[in-house]
């Protein structure tokens, strides 16, 4: 098999991750997705499983439940009844069944408070799956250099284990609600301080930020005023989850900056989040990745 061979291969198995993310609601038979594929329905499972090393029912049961755990944890208008028919199950008992078989607690026991530990192993390997086979690529020409506002914003300064920050994403969910600055009214920002593939997680910084021009009085949820400052930045858009955002960070650092001429700015990398999962699918999530300039 040529290189372009096994590049259409692949981009052809990509796009099948596509299908599944975009159509969870409906049926994905293997018949109907090897048909996305253009692959016979008599191989299409021993490819999918060969290539992933994961069956592709199970797969789909996955990519599901992650949906709906973030649906539970994060989108407390979807009761949990229509969390179970949108992830493909007739009622609640046989949803709360694979849910507590895969995640390790019942959905309403999630909502109540995840644990996020035991989630984050069970969807470990398709992280690493989505990683190695929906990675972004990019060129030099999707990086635009402009010149960004003077931004105040609430923050909630995440500091501690990475793990634990979709505890953070809930408290501030919770104090956005309160004080009526949804992420249609509020652009969201999170100032990434630390790697955190090379901090202790003790020593992990995130804040977590809604754009308001209000004062941000003292607060049980422990949100703070504070500023993004303005000048020039390197703005890349990200499509795609979280699980590849690494891969387009890494392109500004190693391969545009060095290549560009410029000197960076003494303020820390931040993003902006323009489409959410799971309120569209993982892979049209839209993420712009900010790197400030001199």
């Amino acid at each position: 098999m040529s290189a372009a061979d096994a590049d259409d291969y692949l981009a052809r198995f990509r796009r099948v991750l596509e299908f599944i993310d975009a159509h969870l609601e409906e049926e994905l038979s293997v018949e109907r997705l090897s048909r996305v594929a253009a692959f016979s329905k008599f191989h299409f499972h021993r490819q999918f499983s060969e290539l992933f090393g994961v069956g592709v029912y199970e797969y789909v049961q996955l990519q599901r439940l992650k949906r709906a755990s973030y649906q539970l944890a994060f989108r407390e208008q979807h009761s949990i009844i229509e969390v179970a028919l949108a992830s493909g199950y007739e009622g609640p008992e046989a949803f709360a069944r694979a849910f507590k078989r895969r995640v390790g607690q019942t959905p309403s026991g999630f909502r109540k408070q995840p644990r996020w530990e035991p989630w984050r192993t069970t969807y470990q390997r398709l992280s690493e799956l989505r990683n190695h086979h929906m990675k972004p690529t990019h060129q030099a020409d999707q990086v635009k250099v402009v010149v960004f506002p003077d931004t105040k914003v609430a923050a909630l300064e995440h500091r501690g284990d990475p793990r634990r920050v979709g505890d953070s994403v809930r408290t501030f969910i919770a104090w956005r609600k309160q004080n009526g600055l949804p992420p249609r009214l509020s652009a969201t920002f999170n100032i990434l301080h630390d790697n955190p593939e090379e901090v202790a997680p003790e020593d992990y910084r995130f804040d977590i930020c809604a754009a308001t021009e209000r004062e941000v009085k003292e607060n049980p949820f422990g949100v703070v005023g504070k500023s993004i400052p303005g000048g020039r930045c390197a703005v890349l858009r990200h499509v795609g989850s979280d699980d590849t955002l690494g891969v387009s960070i890494r392109y500004l650092y190693a391969e545009w900056l060095p290549a560009s001429g410029e000197e960076l700015r003494d303020f820390p990398l931040f993003v902006q989040r323009v489409r959410f999962f799971p309120d569209v699918p993982e892979h049209e999530a839209l993420t712009d990745v900010f790197l400030p300039l001199k």
